[in-house]
């Protein structure tokens, strides 16, 4: 069975990605993560285990900082403390990470992260031999190269790919760009994404020669990766052997959560349905499109990367639709459902609610406040908000709107 495996910043980025039909879903803690703005305190991560094993799902947590010295100090503890939280598996790129949770934790399952670098067979097998579950696989590799690995590694070794999200410039992630420009570390999960700004090229003891790159006057955007989108090619990663299909997004909100989720949970059902008879629905990717993003890319799945897969521009991203509320309850007699504010939004306006297995429009003909008092717009962040609804909605259902 292939899992789709769903990004978390918060608890609220869990149960939506659960609901939206994530089989697992993976999050940081505040220390020793990749991702250091996102991260859950220990109450946090048990609350998100137990939810996510009551509704029969998976949870992993990031332990895949590189870390100093310093860093060691308070690892074995933290290590022994989430391991009695239930969770199901840790992801570690560090040697020393790795024999500390082996020391601690010899029953907690390892994952080894993209951060590792493993690119070939002979290290996937390496690590499964000192007791790693899974490989996270590095994204530079091709579906042939992935497929090789599959055919020459163990079956009980897991393998999981990227398959959409944002693409970083550098080797697996292995930056020192963000370092070197602002004393934040990439691999301490500080990036400062420097890999986005507008940048000139010039070569001091040649001035007025410029190099061959892509830019104009206005300088260019020469790292700028677009973002990474396999919704269409679903079938020739499972058939290449991954086991694990990644969403990448921990800093992105619940909204690009619930609709990346829903449409690669989507796509991974209909094939496993229909076989050979499996046909792609070009909705999904559209679907895809209302969701910010940098454009697209199929990364190295099918070749080394060129020009085309960078956004020499811009490094805005595009943004066609905005969520402007979400369901927090709905009333079946009365048919009112409780909105919590996110942008703002008109009583008139034309909104589109979606759900994890389903999409409508409606047109928003009154709205009230919490007091109950007809309201036009919805100006403050997260108010609340209650409007009456032709269809039944529940609980995480999002509202949306043309931007």
């Amino acid at each position: 069975m292939v899992e789709l495996l769903s990004p978390a910043g918060d608890l609220e980025r869990v149960k939506v990605a659960i609901n939206y039909g994530a089989d697992a879903v993976y999050f940081g803690g505040n220390n020793y993560g990749l991702r250091a703005t996102v991260g859950f305190s220990m109450d946090e991560i048990k609350y998100a285990v137990e939810y996510v094993k009551n509704h029969g799902k998976k949870a992993y947590l990031t332990v895949n900082i590189f870390p100093h010295n310093d860093d060691l100090i308070g690892l074995p503890e933290y290590i022994y403390e989430v391991s009695k939280t239930g969770i199901d598996a840790v992801i570690a790129s560090d040697p020393g990470v790795f024999s500390i949770i082996k020391e601690v934790a010899p029953k907690l399952e390892i994952h080894i992260s993209t951060q590792a670098n493993n690119v070939n067979y002979r290290s996937a097998i390496f690590w499964h031999e000192l007791g790693a579950k899974r490989i996270v696989l590095a994204r530079e590799l091709s579906l042939e190269e992935i497929k090789q690995i599959r055919q020459k590694t163990p079956n009980d070794l897991e393998l999981e790919v990227f398959v959409h999200g944002a693409m970083c410039i550098s080797y697996s992630g292995r930056c020192l760009l963000s370092n070197y420009l602002t004393e934040r570390d990439a691999n301490k999960g500080e990036c400062t994404h420097p890999c986005r700004w507008k940048y000139y090229l010039v070569e001091e003891k040649r001035p007025g020669q410029y190099m061959r790159i892509e830019e104009d006057d206005r300088g260019t955007y020469i790292m700028n990766s677009k973002d990474l989108c396999m919704i269409k090619y679903i079938p020739d990663i499972i058939k290449a052997g991954a086991t694990s299909l990644k969403i990448e997004g921990r800093n992105k909100s619940s909204y690009y959560v619930a609709v990346v989720t829903k449409v690669y949970r989507k796509a991974i059902d209909d094939y496993l349905e229909f076989g050979d008879r499996y046909v792609f629905d070009e909705g999904l990717l559209e679907e895809l499109g209302k969701v910010s993003n940098r454009d697209f890319t199929t990364g190295f799945y099918f070749g080394k990367p060129g020009s085309e897969s960078h956004n020499y521009d811009s490094s805005s991203y595009i943004r066609n639709y905005n969520i402007v509320g979400m369901v927090i309850d709905y009333d079946d007699k009365s048919g009112m459902a409780v909105i919590e504010q996110r942008n703002r939004f008109f009583s008139g306006d034309v909104i589109e609610i979606i759900g994890p297995k389903d999409m409508f429009v409606e047109t928003i003909d009154k709205m009230y406040d919490i007091e109950g008092n007809e309201i036009g717009v919805a100006p403050h962040p997260q108010m609340i908000v209650k409007i009456p609804l032709k269809r039944k909605v529940e609980k995480y259902y999002i509202l949306r709107k043309k931007a």
